[in-house]
């Protein structure tokens, strides 16, 4: 073996061992066998990795929010057909059922093709690339971006700008974007904002600044809103989920109880009322299993 020769061998034993050293790059998961998945970050890119345990929540667990589910109802079942539909933007009280609704959707529908792809704000840099990966198969993809808020200068909501209206590609006719977020322009608002705001014959025109952070939620065709539930409306939810556990009647104790966990909470939504009916029913199986177990000690 002569000079030449050994330099390239000992070359492709070095580029070898460097291959070895260096991470391996995560396969997208494949969207035919998955229904729910999650763009994670791997350096500079990212991969689509399966959701294992998908949330199973049905709109029938949804209570009190009949108009919304209504309309993302109507507007999911348009782009599982193959119809024109909209982006949609979930805002308002928290709690109150936004994101469990569009994971509701996803159940409904999975079996005619809807996937859903999760998208964190670091992950809206990437949607071109996400966009580019699935615009070519057969499936339909909700790009779920949940509780959304940004500052002005963040990449991610230049990202979104762009990918809801304002890229020179067309965007393909398998995506969507459902976002949810506790702020109707997803970005704060503050008082000396509105100092700019100009009155002329009897209308008014937003400053610069205003209209800035008006142009990004403007992008989504749909807007729903959501508004905190009344007392009534929360012990509804409450014994919604204690039947789910087998306790068919919201009895007197309970009935005071969750009041004072609301109270505690600082809040009357569908998320206290679950947790509360979670600890109730954990409470009730434990005063009947301790004397049994203190019997065997």
């Amino acid at each position: 073996m002569n000079d030449s020769d050994l330099f390239f061998q000992r070359l492709d034993q070095l580029l070898t061992r460097i291959g070895d050293m260096l991470p391996i790059r995560p396969q997208h998961a494949d969207p035919a066998t998955h229904m729910a998945l999650r763009w994670r970050k791997h350096g500079d890119t990212g991969f689509l990795q399966a959701i294992g345990h998908p949330h199973t929540i049905t709109l029938d667990e949804l209570l009190n929010i009949e108009e919304q589910k209504l309309a993302l109802d109507r507007n999911t079942l348009q782009f599982v057909s193959g119809f024109p539909a909209n982006n949609v933007l979930l805002t308002g009280a928290r709690g109150t059922g936004k994101s469990s609704l569009i994971k509701a959707l996803l159940n409904r529908y999975a079996d005619r093709g809807l996937r859903m792809i999760e998208v964190d704000k670091l992950g809206l840099t990437d949607l071109p690339d996400i966009v580019e990966f699935v615009g070519q198969r057969p499936e339909r993809f909700i790009l779920y971006c949940d509780d959304l808020s940004f500052e002005a200068d963040e990449p991610g909501y230049k990202a979104l700008k762009v990918a809801l209206d304002g890229s020179i590609s067309t965007a393909s006719d398998n995506v969507l974007i459902y976002a949810t977020s506790n702020r109707r322009h997803l970005i704060p608002e503050f008082m000396h904002e509105n100092l700019a705001t100009r009155h002329e014959d009897g209308e008014i025109h937003p400053g610069e600044a205003t209209e800035e952070k008006i142009s990004l939620s403007e992008r989504f065709g749909l807007w729903l809103s959501f508004y905190p539930f009344d007392q009534e409306q929360y012990l509804e939810i409450v014994q919604h989920w204690l039947s789910q556990q087998g306790i068919s009647r919201l009895s007197g104790p309970a009935r005071q109880e969750a009041l004072r966990w609301a109270l505690a909470r600082g809040s009357r939504n569908g998320r206290v009322a679950r947790q509360f009916a979670r600890d109730w029913v954990g409470q009730q199986k434990l005063v009947r299993t301790e004397p049994a177990r203190s019997g065997k000690e």
